[in-house]
């Protein structure tokens, strides 16, 4: 039998294939990578602490390959697929996300690997959105707007077969992989036709923009692309001094000496043209895809994300306006709010508000042991902390960067209840909870530097 080749490594041959992609789609998003590298290159001159932490984290070899897309689906039958051929390149839905409170029609999971060693080795993630069709509120658009996705094939029949033999035979060898990444990237290519009339896009488009972008096309064009940054704000103010055009605020906490969580801004969607081919062919345009950059910080326990969705909504309930529309009024309110959240590492781990990895500090072997006790081996130095970065998402954050590439006039909100349970039914699995994988790699970390300590 052939050698299997790692998921690690179709995953990574996958993710540079989409962004070669998507640099000739988006030319600009090219420009932002360029600007990005710039940035953190910068950062990691500058601030000696930062690089140590990336170093001892594995991080640091792995900034240039960060990478996370988005894409959005119609129908449960190309969900279940989807995580069947994501599942080939180990990548595993993680959380659950409800963005219709914010006003877009979709629930979401996140796709990626689970182990701290398949994440060093790639981190691409791909956000992936299924649309709700029973918040379309007119039944007979939303009749037919079900016909024609239902009309559709997004896999090729190729990375069917491939994803069938992966199943069987328990992987692929080297030449099926590349077979594999060819035949699946053409699912997430653009389309400058779409199969629908003009008409039929219009009245998609008046009931959210989101919803003309699932139905009016032949496949889920990836929507964005995401490189790390490791100074957002930096980036924030190059995108426009060097003609990018920037959405109006950075999603998610402040800037803090120890980053938590997830930042991300963007920059503004882009307007394509389009033929309509559903009744003639017609001329016209679409605006969906733009290019993000987020800033990753600590993975955060649920004590500590309640204390962030407190210190958010504080925030935000103190504005008199929307944050887009008074960016700097924004900014001091979420500055204020969150002097409650401890900025250094040490406390965030006393107070059980982060996720850490154990480290044996490089001189531990001339160190007192003690009791060995982990409070007394951190206390004498043998063993050290490093945080867990989050390799997740936030529902706000995820719902404003949609929200401001849809324009103003997009719906505030949804009455459609959360329902998790009937998304994991249409993905054909239950999602991980990402607090117990950020867990299981905080006592795994532990046990290792124990077993390391008892020879």
């Amino acid at each position: 039998m052939s050698q299997f080749i790692p998921k690690a490594d179709i995953r990574h041959a996958f993710s540079l294939a989409m962004s070669k992609m998507y640099q000739t789609e988006v030319p600009l998003y090219k420009d932002l990578m360029d600007l990005v590298a710039d940035i953190n290159a910068d950062t990691l001159a500058k601030d000696g602490e930062l690089k140590q932490h990336l170093s001892n984290t594995g991080e640091l070899s792995r900034i240039d390959l960060e990478r996370h897309g988005a894409i959005r689906l119609g129908l449960p039958s190309e969900l279940a697929t989807m995580r069947r051929l994501f599942a080939v390149m180990g990548m595993y839905p993680v959380g659950y996300y409800d963005l219709a409170p914010a006003g877009v029609p979709v629930h979401s999971t996140a796709f990626r690997a689970i182990d701290s060693a398949e994440l060093q080795i790639s981190p691409f993630r791909v956000f992936c959105s299924l649309l709700r069709p029973e918040l379309i509120d007119d039944d007979k658009l939303r009749d037919t707007a079900l016909q024609t996705l239902q009309n559709r094939q997004i896999f090729s029949d190729g990375v069917l077969a491939l994803i069938d033999k992966c199943e069987q035979d328990g992987g692929l060898n080297a030449d099926d992989a590349d077979k594999f990444v060819s035949e699946a990237i053409k699912t997430f290519q653009w389309h400058k036709t779409s199969p629908i009339s003009k008409a039929f896009y219009e009245q998609l488009l008046s009931q959210h923009r989101l919803i003309a972008d699932v139905v009016g096309f032949y496949g889920p064009h990836i929507n964005h692309l995401t490189p790390r940054t490791l100074d957002i704000d930096a980036v924030q103010d190059e995108m426009g001094r060097r003609g990018i055009t920037a959405k109006e605020i950075i999603e998610g906490p402040p800037r803090r000496n120890c980053p938590i969580l997830l930042r991300q801004t963007s920059f503004k969607a882009l307007n394509e043209a389009i033929i309509f081919t559903g009744d003639g062919q017609e001329a016209g345009s679409h605006t969906a895809r733009f290019g993000e950059i987020e800033q990753r910080g600590i993975a955060l326990t649920p004590k500590g994300r309640a204390l962030y969705d407190e210190l958010l909504a504080k925030a935000r309930a103190n504005l008199a306006t929307t944050p887009e529309k008074d960016p700097d009024a924004y900014y001091q309110a979420l500055s204020e709010s969150f002097t409650a959240f401890p900025d250094d590492y040490q406390t965030l781990y006393n107070d059980g508000l982060a996720y850490f990895y154990y480290q044996l500090s490089d001189d531990f072997a001339s160190k007192d042991m003690g009791d060995k006790s982990v409070q007394t081996l951190l206390n004498n130095g043998v063993l050290r902390l490093e945080p867990i970065v989050y390799e997740d998402f936030l529902p706000v954050s995820a719902a404003g960067i949609f929200q401001s590439n849809l324009g103003d006039d997009a719906k505030s909100g949804y009455d459609g209840a959360s329902n998790q349970v009937a998304f994991e039914r249409d993905l054909g699995v239950a999602v991980y909870d990402e607090c117990t994988l950020y867990q299981a790699m905080m006592d795994k970390s532990l046990a290792e530097c124990l077993e390391k300590l008892s020879k």
